[in-house]
C-alpha cells in the first residue's frame, strides 16, 4: 500500500523531508582540470608543490645582502636577474644585482630594495632609503605549502578555483559524474517552441526553463518532450527513464483534474512522499521515488513551476550532486514600498525588486500581479519577497522579508 503525506505540509517541512532523502550519487570521473568547470570534486585536492615554488621578487629593483645596505652609498650592478632567466655568475661584495618581478631571488639576498627608492648613475646606484631585512620578497611557500589542502570534497568548481589548481601543476582531477534529470511536460495543450501553434496550443516554456536551470547545476539533461494527457503514455515514458536517470522531474499534471494523472501513475510505478505543500505558487508539488530514480512532479504554471523548483527542487539536486557547500542565500529584512496581497496559511513567494531609495535605505517593490501564468514577473524581478503562513495582507512600510535571486536566476 502506498502510504504518503495526503494532507497539506508545510514549506520548512517539505525541503526537511526532500534534504532527509537526498543523498550523494555514486560514481566518480577522473578528468582534465580544463574540462572540469561546474563540476563536483570527490576527492580532496592536495597540493604537491610549494607555491611559491622558489624565492621570487615582488618588485622590479635590486637584489641585495642586508649588511650591504648603506644609505647614500654608491653600489655597483653585478648583473640582472630577469624573470625567467635568474642571475648566474659570482656575486661581487657591496654589489648589487638588478631584478625584475617574479624573477628568481639569487643566492645570499636578503632582501630587495624598490626601483624607486634608488637613484642610478652609470652602472652604479645610490640607495636613497633604507630597507628592511626580507622586504619586497615572496618566500617559497608562502601562498600554499606542498601538503596543504587545496580544495575540499564536495566542492563546486569555478573559476575561483581551477585556475589555482592548474597553478600547481596538477592536470587531472577526480570529481563526482554529473546528475542525470529527465525532464519532460504534460499537456495536450503544448507545443514545442520553435513549432507552429493552433488557436488551443501554448508554447511549453516550462521544459525549457527548468532544462536551462539544470544545465547552469552542472547536471546532464535527457530532454523526455511532450506527454499527452494519457495514462498509458505517461507510465510508459517514466518507466522507461527510470532505467538510465537519477531524477525525473515533470511539470504538469499534478493536480487534481480529470486528465492530472502523474500522481496516479506514480502510485503505482513507486512510491509518493509527499503531495501538495502550503505555499503559494506551487501547492500542487508532488515528491517520491521510483525503483531506480527519484520523481520531482512541477506544477504546469510556469510561475509555479519556476518558484517550486528553485526552492524545493534545487537544493536537493545540489545535495544529491555531493555539493556540501551551497550558495549562501541572501535573505534581507527591508520595507515594502508596495501593499502586498495574501492568503493567511500560506508561505509565498512574491517577486519583487529590491533597490535603495532617496534615503539611501533599502525598500522592495512588487513586480505587480503574483498569478501563476505571469511569467514576465521574473524579468522585472531581482529577488522573492517571503511572507509567512501567519501573515496576511502587508501595507506599505511594513517590514518583509526578502531573498535575492542567486546565480540560478541572475545571468
Amino acid at each position: 500500500m502506498n502510504i504518503y503525506i495526503e494532507k497539506l505540509i508545510s514549506f520548512k517541512n517539505a525541503k526537511k523531508i526532500m534534504l532527509t532523502h537526498a543523498q550523494t550519487i555514486k560514481g566518480s570521473l577522473r578528468i582534465r582540470v580544463v574540462d572540469a568547470l561546474g563540476y563536483i570534486t570527490s576527492k580532496k585536492i592536495i597540493s604537491p608543490i610549494n607555491l611559491p615554488s622558489f624565492n621570487s621578487s615582488a618588485m622590479d629593483g635590486y637584489a641585495i645582502r642586508y649588511k650591504d645596505v648603506k644609505i647614500n652609498h654608491l653600489l655597483k650592478i653585478n648583473g640582472n636577474s630577469l624573470a625567467g632567466k635568474p642571475f648566474q655568475g659570482n656575486w661581487h661584495k657591496n654589489s648589487v644585482i638588478q631584478i625584475t618581478t617574479g624573477a628568481l631571488i639569487p643566492q645570499y639576498c636578503d632582501l630587495v630594495i624598490k626601483e624607486e627608492d634608488t637613484k642610478k648613475f652609470g652602472n652604479n646606484i645610490i640607495i636613497t632609503k633604507p630597507g628592511i631585512l626580507g622586504q619586497n620578497i615572496r618566500w617559497q611557500g608562502e601562498n600554499i605549502k606542498c601538503g596543504d589542502l587545496i580544495v575540499d570534497l564536495g566542492v563546486k568548481l569555478s573559476i575561483s578555483e581551477l585556475p589555482l589548481i592548474a597553478s600547481l601543476g596538477i592536470t587531472k582531477i577526480n570529481v563526482i559524474r554529473k546528475l542525470r534529470v529527465a525532464i519532460f511536460s504534460t499537456g495536450n495543450e503544448l507545443q514545442d517552441i520553435g513549432k507552429n501553434i493552433k488557436i488551443h496550443q501554448i508554447y511549453d516554456i516550462n521544459r525549457f526553463s527548468i532544462a536551462l536551470m539544470l544545465s547552469k547545476l552542472g547536471c546532464e539533461v535527457i530532454d523526455l518532450g511532450i506527454a499527452k494527457d494519457n495514462a498509458n503514455y505517461i507510465r510508459g515514458m517514466i518507466k522507461q527513464a527510470d532505467d538510465y536517470t537519477d531524477i525525473i522531474i515533470s511539470t504538469g499534471g499534478v493536480s487534481i483534474g480529470k486528465t492530472d494523472f502523474i500522481k496516479q501513475v506514480l502510485e503505482e510505478k513507486g512510491k509518493i512522499i509527499f503531495w501538495k505543500v502550503a505555499i503559494k505558487p506551487g501547492k500542487p508539488f508532488t515528491f517520491g521515488h521510483l525503483n531506480k530514480s527519484w520523481f520531482i512532479g512541477l506544477p504546469g504554471n510556469p510561475v509555479s513551476a519556476m518558484v517550486t523548483f528553485y526552492h524545493l527542487a534545487q537544493p536537493f539536486i545540489l545535495k544529491c550532486m555531493g555539493q556540501t557547500s551551497p550558495s549562501i542565500t541572501q535573505i534581507h529584512k527591508v520595507r515594502t514600498a508596495t501593499t502586498l496581497k495574501k492568503s493567511l496559511g500560506l508561505t509565498e513567494f512574491q517577486r519583487g525588486f529590491l533597490s535603495q531609495n532617496y534615503n539611501n535605505e533599502m525598500e522592495v517593490h512588487s513586480t505587480g500581479v503574483q498569478d501563476s501564468h505571469v511569467y514576465s514577473s521574473f524579468s522585472k524581478a531581482n529577488c522573492f519577497i517571503i511572507l509567512e503562513p501567519e501573515r496576511g495582507n502587508i501595507e506599505i512600510g511594513e517590514l518583509v522579508q526578502v531573498e535575492l535571486f542567486n546565480q540560478l536566476l541572475k545571468s
